[in-house]
């Protein structure tokens, strides 16, 4: 058994002037005003646009990350019903396999960390879960149907591609003190790393 923090990367070289730039030459093009932009133009203007609600015009660009995390987790993202998914099927993959080193992986439950008590109950079910589906498979189930015992706690693996604004869509929902804290355990630093690449378009979102 394989235990493992969630995680994230970007998959794209994201330039973050170029895509600035852009973005204020498309939203110029609605008042023909493209010869008003300067190098100094461009930051003050796309905060203005998001300031004013003016966020139709950053659905031009987008950005893709590899999220590493649990199920549950992603049963929760995938609900964002503008966006690209690419995901880890438990139907085709085999964690009997060698490639998959003849174990489960899961996401450790970070808000039982600090509680030996649950911590233990969690990772005792977890290990009875792979125990299973590995002698599932050895008496013949195949993927697809040995999945059915496995737990929102598994390791997954999904790509997502969102446009800007339902990244900031994204980000206003899931860093939420509303949302499950396995969520926002992963779209906190998330939102962070937009922040820094593109400051203008995503640090008016305050995570809660």
């Amino acid at each position: 058994m394989n235990v493992i923090s969630p995680s994230f990367e970007i998959l794209e070289d994201v330039k973050p002037l170029e895509i600035l730039n852009k973005l204020e030459f498309y939203a110029r093009t609605c008042y023909k005003s493209e010869g008003q932009a300067t190098e100094n133009t461009t930051e003050p203007f796309i905060r203005r646009l998001i300031s004013s609600g003016h966020e139709s015009v950053i659905e031009h660009e987008k950005i893709t990350v590899k999220l590493i995390c649990d199920r549950g987790v992603s049963h929760q993202i995938v609900r964002h019903r503008i966006a690209s998914y690419s995901q880890e099927s438990t139907r085709y993959c085999n964690y009997a396999q060698n490639r998959f080193g003849n174990e489960l992986t899961f996401i450790i439950p970070s808000f039982w960390v600090n509680d030996s008590q649950k911590y233990e109950i969690w990772e005792k079910q977890m290990q009875a879960i792979e125990d299973s589906y590995i002698n599932l498979i050895q008496l013949g189930a195949t993927p697809e149907q040995a999945r059915s015992i496995l737990p929102n706690s598994l390791k997954t693996e999904i790509i997502i591609t969102m446009n800007l604004r339902e990244w900031r869509h994204f980000f206003k929902l899931r860093t939420s003190i509303h949302a499950h804290p396995q969520m926002r355990e992963i779209s906190i630093p998330m939102l962070r790393k937009f922040c820094e690449l593109l400051p203008p378009l995503f640090d008016d979102i305050q995570p809660g």
